[in-house]
């Protein structure tokens, strides 16, 4: 079955092929800003974390189902849309994007624990039909080792690689060597949860076997 991926994560990308699936991917057109701003001012209130990454994990999705449903509309397979965020002693931590806020953040969790919490949004498309969602989120507790120094951090931090993720840390790379326990599903921190998603394709009458795109050897 075919399957795209609202998103041009390269983890979340590595994360689907290493699951045994190939997907397309294509870039949600989706002012993420925007569409949280307008949201709260409605609302009236701050979105938790949990439901701003249900939000933009299901607008993300539902863009790209649109722009199938315009440019391919003999699509029939499975669309997923993600969103992450990690917070620490309550406060929302993004892409860093600088060294000193990274170092910065680093210090701080430095034998701390934080939340991510990651939504997911898995479309049905087939055509003339009208696409069938199911969405959720997944939370995972990740704490970090108490004995990193800070040259650790400098040279963490001056290969770039927390720069641009989500709570300046990767599990699957050169940070997981400084993280002493993940609580939840583990590919929750690398930005989708296959469980997760496992049980919303079921939930949408798929098997995720079928969403393999070649027979697993041992």
């Amino acid at each position: 079955m075919r399957v795209c991926l609202a998103s041009t994560s390269p983890a979340r990308l590595m994360l689907l092929r290493q699951a045994g699936i190939e997907p397309a991917t294509r870039a949600p057109e989706v002012d993420e800003e925007a569409v949280v701003a307008a949201l709260e001012a409605v609302e009236g209130r701050v979105l938790p974390p949990e439901e701003h990454v249900l939000v933009l994990a299901r607008r993300k999705a539902a863009d790209v189902v649109a722009t199938l449903a315009r440019d391919e509309p003999d699509f029939d397979g499975i669309v997923i849309g993600g969103d992450s965020m990690f917070a620490f002693d309550g406060e929302v931590l993004g892409k860093p994007l600088r060294p000193a806020v990274a170092t910065e953040r680093w210090e701080r969790m430095r034998g701390g624990t934080g939340i991510l919490h990651s939504g997911h949004s898995v479309f049905r498309v087939r055509p003339g039909a009208d696409p069938r969602e199911a969405h959720a989120v997944a939370e995972a507790a990740v704490t970090f080792a108490d004995d990193i120094s800070s040259d650790e951090i400098a040279a963490y931090v001056a290969t770039g690689e927390p720069l641009q993720v989500a709570g300046a840390f990767t599990v699957d790379s050169l940070g997981g060597a400084f993280i002493t326990r993940v609580e939840g599903d583990p590919s929750t921190v690398v930005g989708m949860s296959l469980s997760t998603l496992r049980l919303l394709v079921r939930e949408l009458d798929v098997a995720w076997t079928d969403l393999w795109s070649r027979p697993r050897t041992a």
